[in-house]
């Protein structure tokens, strides 16, 4: 060869290593423990289950030993277990405390223990209950989860929720309240955002995330004068009332001046750390785009405060705080880096105006995804999407939507897909349901011609079916990826879980959860959805136990929550959804706007191929 030759071959060699040392960057995520949890499910019985962490080889055997609590461990299987990560324990005497222990066998050497205690006489029911604080007229609302005290086990965050209004309405509302709880129940902490925030789903998007990489979460989100964090001090000018508080000006209880302010507090403590000017800041209302009606101007902010957020890993190795204003015209994003207890911007992206072709391509949600491969994050901003350097990727001019899911839909395509619902107002004409490239924007399906469709789902929920179906408002089929009709559209176009033995997933809707035309086969007596119609669940997400998913609901008195688990056996393994990438992000957002059900950032659920151990970093909290 010559030598030409041998430098073109070892530069191609070079951009190889290069290339794939990119694509093996890990990212840094959070620390958990084995999440061992155990549920009666009957006199004598007892269902327990744990993680498989990304630390864990896939093939990881475990043995499990009960304990009484004066007593010796007994060792519970013959065998090491090596499908799923659950075990059902008969002839249990319930009367005493059980310490259930789980350790890894690798190579015929068993590793460290974690233990779950079952105290004694814990009634048959398939939930953990916890007291709460609810302030009187208040409802627990959207919640979100982080390790916010670095022992590598979920807190709770609550958004308490009184009166809301859309800026669309008159009305004074309540001041937005939020409270951390551990799981065990304990208090932790109330912030109150003060009467400068108006509350609602379009105003009060918040974070819970490891934002600085120390192996505990910190808790983010817009403030304004008056807000209190929970060590007693005042954000702003406390004395300051930005309401419009005379009727005759027709912006009653609207909110249109005065500062606001960004904030990060400690997920601990709930102490402001640091706070900056929320951007972009509202300028003059009436820039943020016309009524959708007749295009008269929009004078009551309904277009300038409607508010999005998430968490994004921009650089593809440390999370990004990303807050947004703005989808029915103009919408703006900004990306905010917090280290050393300071908010640096990363970058912001802004449509300006309707000439603008990412202009008035916002959902009431996003996602956020790899959908190019290269190991950066995007935001699935509904129509649109905004590549990890700030730049417009590209959009497909549907317009604004109310329902948006990203994942792996099609496994016989390569990359990842996205469902959207898009609305018609007035008998406009377009397409009210379509799949596109997550990549590129291609379309690949149109649907729901010339209607106008308020919710949609696209999920694999038949066991006998490889691959995602899709439905909406007003279907009466539902559809494969290719747009084929494959059967009935289900009743509920709402929510999903993961629940039973089986990959496929289930339908959640309200407080029950059916199966795909078989029924209803669980119910939460007791307890209630939120979000009104919308029906979903305060959270639902993999926060212990096998991958399966809980289902957290307030009881019907507001007064506790209830955090459901499955204790269906399953021998499918899988690891702990929490250390997706893709799946852990949409838990991050799933207090924004209306939101949607989570997906992972690969093909789960029937016929899906190898699993594949999480490419991560795990960060645990140095005492």
């Amino acid at each position: 060869m010559s030598i030409k030759g041998n430098l073109y071959f070892i530069g191609c060699l070079l951009l190889f290593v290069f290339s794939g040392s990119q694509a093996l960057a890990q990212r840094r995520m959070e620390y958990l423990t084995r999440g061992i949890i155990a549920m009666p499910t009957a006199a004598d019985s007892v269902f327990i289950s744990w993680r498989l962490l990304a630390t864990d080889a896939l093939q990881t055997a475990f043995n499990i030993y009960r304990k009484y609590e004066s007593g010796k461990d007994e060792k519970l299987n013959k065998e090491p277990l090596t499908k799923g990560t659950n075990f059902m324990d008969a002839g249990v005497d319930l009367n005493k405390n059980v310490i259930y222990s789980v350790k890894p066998v690798n190579k015929g050497h068993e590793a460290e223990a974690q233990s779950y205690t079952l105290k004694a006489n814990t009634p048959i029911q398939q939930y953990l209950e916890i007291s709460l604080r609810t302030p009187p007229g208040y409802t627990p609302g959207d919640i979100s989860v982080g390790d916010l005290d670095g022992d590598g086990e979920y807190e709770l965050i609550i958004h308490q929720t009184g009166r809301g209004a859309d800026n669309s309405q008159n009305g004074i509302t309540s001041e937005p309240i939020f409270q951390a709880y551990k799981l065990d129940g304990t208090f932790l902490w109330e912030i109150n955002l003060g009467k400068n925030i108006r509350e609602g789903a379009h105003y009060t998007q918040f974070m819970v995330y490891d934002l600085d990489g120390d192996g505990r979460a910190e808790f983010v989100c817009k403030t304004a004068d008056g807000t209190t964090d929970a060590q007693g001090k005042v954000i702003g000018d406390g004395a300051k009332d930005w309401r419009e508080l005379d009727p005759k000006s027709g912006n009653l209880g609207r909110i249109l001046k005065g500062p606001e302010y960004l904030t990060v507090f400690n997920g601990l403590t709930g102490e402001a750390i640091t706070t900056v000017d929320y951007l972009p800041g509202r300028g003059n209302v009436v820039d943020w785009g016309h009524l959708a009606s007749g295009g008269r101007t929009d004078y009551n902010g309904n277009r300038a405060d409607r508010f999005l957020a998430c968490i994004a890993y921009l650089d593809g190795k440390h999370p990004s705080l990303v807050m947004t204003r703005g989808y029915y015209a103009r919408s703006v994003l900004v990306a905010w880096d917090f280290k050393n207890g300071k908010l640096t911007k990363r970058w912001e992206f802004d449509t300006k105006d309707s000439r603008n072709p990412f202009s008035g391509q916002g959902y009431h949600n996003l996602s956020v995804a790899d959908v190019d491969g290269d190991g950066k994050d995007e935001i699935i901003f509904g129509s649109m999407v905004v590549d990890d350097n700030g730049k417009g990727l590209f959009t497909t001019g549907l317009g604004h939507g109310d329902a948006l899911h990203v994942g792996d839909l099609d496994p016989e395509r390569p990359g990842l897909e996205v469902f959207g619902i898009h609305e018609l107002k007035g008998g406009a004409k377009g397409i009210g349901a379509a799949l596109y490239d997550a990549k590129n924007g291609e379309i690949l399906f149109k649907g729901a011609i010339d209607q106008d469709v308020g919710r949609g789902v696209a999920e694999n929920i038949d066991p006998a079916h490889k691959g995602a179906y899709m439905w909406w408002s007003g279907s009466r089929e539902a559809y494969d990826m290719k747009g084929n009709i494959v059967g009935p559209a289900p009743r509920s176009v709402n929510f999903l879980i993961w629940w039973d033995g089986d990959l496929s997933r289930e339908l959640l809707n309200s407080n029950y959860i059916e199966k795909y035309n078989k029924g209803r086969i669980f119910t939460a007596e007791g307890a209630s959805s939120i979000n009104g119609s919308k029906s979903t669940p305060n959270l639902s997400a993999d926060i212990f136990g096998d991958w399966r998913e809980e289902l957290i609901l307030r009881t019907n008195d507001n007064q506790k929550l209830r955090i459901y688990t499955t204790t269906i056996p399953t021998e499918h393994r899988n690891y702990t959804l929490m250390h997706d990438p893709q799946y852990r992000l949409s838990i991050a957002w799933q207090n924004v706007a209306y939101n949607q059900p989570p997906h992972t950032g690969y093909y789960l659920g029937t016929g899906m191929g190898a699993i594949k151990q999480p490419n991560i970093e795990l960060i645990k909290w140095k005492k």
